[in-house]
């Protein structure tokens, strides 16, 4: 997703392996009243996910604040790519060496991080600061077995993002709410400007609007049930091969359908695409949107069930082998306060996890920011279980095959749910 989208990037096999991991998992993590924060020493390194060139700075920029606050901490910088992370922390943190202080995890990643034991617990730190102020979506995503190992920093979801000025010309003056009207507005597009109407992201994670909108799952958590080849989900796949078959949607490529997508509706070439408030700052600089009104924000369309996407988003969490945990509680507690979060929400749209943050004018001041809120409430989590970040890749290769005319919506999902049950054992 987005560049990969993180949760969607190939992960490394799940290894429960407590005793071979690098970090001691059960560290006590309560630590004795600090008088004076300011006096805290260390020298923390953080690999920071985000993009370096949309979102980079204002990350940097936090880091000097802190810095300036803590004149006995540094913060050693260092930007890893979203789509390798999980796999080179994974890798680190096995080895024993070279994993940073802490991390910005990816909301899946949480769960199994601290399943292995590579994870900090941060229960009564001051890495966790007012708790009952942070949403309690994202806030599900820091827990495994009863313990907090994150905290949340951003969080997000996926939203219908269009080009106004194609939408009218096409005769559509409010985006499409459902499904059915998403199709025909997409086709009006087509032949009324010959821009594309609907571009495509192949991705697993983009795929879980249209599931979610028939009512469908991948997993029953509840129950431990695997739930992806249901005939909800079929409704739901069978929707995506006709807003292609019907020409709605370009067949999109199977790789870099993410960059093509974006391309496409900055440069006018589509009217649609579904995508997060991670993108914004990157779309505001296309041609088409440097009239930032000219940007449309909406719900993802609903199914025949509901309009729903799924709950995404970043923590940030602490090596359980660090050297410098009392330094690193600081900078986890400093960067997801909520003038932290207003910061970020202001200058690079990515929502705040802290519900005080939204009434910071300087986050009501972001009209993109004001429109995903409402939208966030109607997220659906995802299952937060230390499997959950190797559900999207079978999901990934499936939709490839689909668009590749490889596989009908039907055998899709029937091989999906087969490289799921070899994912969850114990599962029914």
């Amino acid at each position: 997703m987005r560049r990969l989208l993180p949760a969607v990037a190939a992960v490394a096999a799940f290894t429960l392996t407590i005793s071979a991991c690098g970090g001691g998992g059960e560290t006590a993590s309560t630590a004795p009243a600090v008088s004076d924060p300011s006096q805290i020493k260390g020298e923390v390194t953080w690999w920071d996910t985000t993009r370096p060139d949309s979102e980079g700075p204002t990350f940097q920029a936090l880091i000097k604040e802190f810095e300036a606050q803590h004149p006995q901490i540094k913060v050693n910088y260092v930007n890893v790519p979203s789509d390798q992370a999980q796999n080179q922390f994974q890798t680190a943190a096995q080895a024993g060496s070279g994993a940073p202080d802490v991390i910005r995890s990816e909301v899946a990643w949480t769960s199994q991080f601290a399943a292995l034991g590579y994870l900090q617990p941060l229960d009564g730190s001051r890495a966790v600061d007012r708790p009952d102020d942070f949403l309690p979506g994202p806030l599900s995503s820091t827990k495994f077995n009863g313990k907090t190992y994150a905290v949340p920093q951003v969080t997000d979801t996926l939203a219908l993002i269009y080009n106004k000025r194609l939408l009218k010309e096409a005769g559509h003056e409010t985006p499409p709410a459902t499904v059915a009207e998403l199709k025909q507005t997409a086709l009006d597009v087509k032949t009324k400007t010959g821009a594309a109407g609907l571009a495509l992201n192949v991705d697993s994670y983009f795929l879980l609007p249209f599931i979610y909108g028939e009512g469908g799952d991948l997993l029953d958590v509840a129950n431990k049930k695997i739930v992806v080849n249901s005939p909800a989900n079929v409704k739901a796949i069978q929707a995506v091969a006709d807003l292609i078959s019907s020409g709605a949607a370009p067949k999109p490529a199977t790789t870099e359908s993410y960059a093509n997508a974006m391309t496409a509706l900055k440069e006018g070439k589509a009217a649609m695409i579904y995508n997060g408030p991670w993108a914004l700052s990157e779309i505001h600089q296309g041609k088409e949107f440097q009239d930032k009104a000219n940007l449309g924000i909406a719900p993802v369309p609903a199914g025949s069930v509901k309009a729903a996407a799924p709950t995404g988003g970043w923590n940030l969490a602490i090596y359980a082998g660090s050297k410098n945990i009392p330094a690193a509680y600081e900078f986890v507690r400093f960067m997801t306060t909520a003038q932290a979060q207003a910061k970020i929400a202001k200058e690079v749209s990515l929502l705040p996890t802290r519900t005080s943050a939204y009434a910071d004018p300087a986050v009501q001041g972001n009209a993109d920011v004001a429109v995903f809120k409402p939208i966030m409430d109607t997220a659906v989590p995802r299952p937060w279980i230390p499997e959950g970040g190797q559900l999207f890749q079978p999901l990934l290769e499936g939709y490839q095959a689909l668009v590749g005319g490889e596989s009908a919506p039907a055998d899709m999902l029937k091989r999906v749910d087969e490289q799921y049950r070899g994912i969850m054992k114990d599962w029914s």
